[in-house]
């Protein structure tokens, strides 16, 4: 059982922690999931990926989530606990043989994606060739105006894709097609020219399009990052399938994850040296804080300091972690109150997403504790300096 406190400022002022806390806002996600759910008009697959938490997905249950995208078995187990009345789909598209069997099997997962035809016949094998099955193709889609582009590892090109929708039609099973383009995508246009590859994949196949999956993708606002807002990409997506038919002819879904979990979650660190202009922090990249170095974004942050003021005026900071690995560096810049100081605490906002999921034990630096915090989230704001984030990513 998790503690409840009021507020980040509650947290700190209890308990004065010396190692990081996640403070998990689970009334966000569930807001974040019933607003998500009450636009796209189809099954919204959480993207499990994201933060595995049970408190997470039990808040995006209560928002009314009822379809999650899991990579692996662990995440079905995962969402099988948590959610029992939960629909699992089995999104990645290389699984092991033993996964897909165990996953049809034991927890009665009938929908699979893939890319290659070795593995479609291991799915049908593995499943004793049922034809109760959806099979999703995974589709090579155009680069998009994303953040991190996805097209490198997966997804397989229109005529390839043509080829497995005929070969899953012939082994008595429903098909469709999935892509996705991109974390982070900043453009609504992006959906509209992968639903228009989908399209051609499904008129070179001869097959009738039952399930199209748009897949994840959808933005989150960090500093200096202000997407379009949600609504822009449901009207992108749903003019680009009413052109291939949709509604009568097909269902939509589609694969949020950090739109929905992002703003549900920050972490508390402390400052544990000034050194001009560098703050040395309990957290790093091996920690809670890998998207800081690794996307480049800026991520909105508030120095905490019970019972004693704020300078109002701010300055430019680079950030360390804790280990001894000269990586474990965040370059910003950061903008702080320019007297932060040795023991100080930093809130470090939108982190409901990759947070939690990507620690590692490297150096023993871990932040395990997590509290629930019942305020508003910590968001970006203008005054978290957005054009040096701009001068920055023009450099």
């Amino acid at each position: 059982m998790s503690e409840v406190f009021a507020s980040v400022e509650d947290v700190v002022a209890a308990l004065r922690p010396a190692a990081p806390v996640h403070c998990l806002r689970p009334h966000v996600i569930e807001a974040n999931a019933r607003h998500f759910t009450s636009l796209f008009p189809g099954d919204v697959l959480y993207a499990v990926k994201c933060n595995d938490d049970a408190r997470v997905l039990r808040a995006l249950h209560a928002g009314g989530i009822r379809h999650f995208d899991t990579a692996s078995l662990a995440e079905v187990a995962t969402v099988a606990a948590s959610c029992p009345d939960a629909v699992c789909h089995y999104m990645h598209p290389v699984k092991s043989r033993e996964a897909v069997a165990t996953a049809y099997a034991e927890f009665g997962v009938r929908c699979f994606a893939l890319d290659h035809p070795d593995e479609l016949r291991k799915i049908l094998e593995a499943t004793g060739h049922a034809e109760d099955l959806t099979l999703v193709v995974r589709l090579e889609v155009p680069p998009t105006r994303s953040i991190c582009d996805l097209s490198g590892k997966f997804g397989v090109d229109e005529e390839g894709a043509a080829a497995l929708l005929r070969a899953i039609r012939a082994s008595g099973n429903r098909c469709g097609l999935t892509f996705h383009v991109g974390s982070l995508c900043l453009d609504p246009d992006g959906f509209r020219l992968a639903i228009a590859a989908a399209g051609r994949a499904f008129d070179l196949s001869g097959v009738a399009l039952r399930l199209l999956d748009v897949g994840g993708g959808f933005p989150a606002a960090y500093v200096g990052v202000e997407p379009p807002s949600l609504t822009d990409y449901i009207a992108a997506i749903e003019t680009a399938a009413e052109k291939l038919g949709w509604p009568a002819t097909f269902a939509l879904q589609s694969e949020p994850g950090r739109a929905l979990v992002v703003g549900g979650a920050s972490v508390v660190v402390r400052v544990e040296l000034r050194r001009d202009d560098a703050l040395y922090l309990n957290d790093g990249v091996f920690g809670s804080l890998s998207e800081l170095k690794f996307d480049g974004l800026i991520l909105p942050m508030r120095v905490v300091r019970p019972g004693r003021g704020v300078e109002a005026a701010t300055a430019p900071f680079r950030l360390f972690g804790p280990t001894c690995d000269s990586s474990d560096a965040m370059p910003g810049p950061f903008w702080l109150p320019a007297d932060v100081r040795q023991g100080d605490w930093i809130e470090i906002g939108q982190l409901g997403a990759y947070g939690q999921v990507l620690r590692t034990r490297f150096n023993g630096f871990y932040p395990e504790a997590t509290v629930i915090a019942r305020d508003a989230p910590l968001l970006p704001t203008a005054a978290m300096r957005p054009t040096a984030v701009a001068q920055r990513s023009a450099a």
